[in-house]
């Protein structure tokens, strides 16, 4: 696996994480403003988790699987 992969996946994983504590985070909270600021977060790390993943795709080539 090279450094440049290993290092994509790792990031992937950190924002599942930060994700999954924002989640989490506003599921105990009590304090309405609390539960949207962490709502907010999370939707934002979602964003950037997508845009990510993206790009990372993109740099795969169209046609891997075409048939002759």
């Amino acid at each position: 696996m090279s450094q440049l992969q290993e290092e994509q996946e790792n990031s992937v994983l950190s924002l599942n994480a930060a994700i999954e504590a924002t989640n989490h985070a506003e599921r105990v909270s009590s304090i309405p403003q609390v539960k949207a600021a962490f709502g907010s977060a999370s939707t934002l790390l979602i964003a950037i988790r997508v845009s990510f993943l993206l790009v990372y795709l993109s740099r795969f080539p169209a046609n891997v699987h075409r048939t002759q």
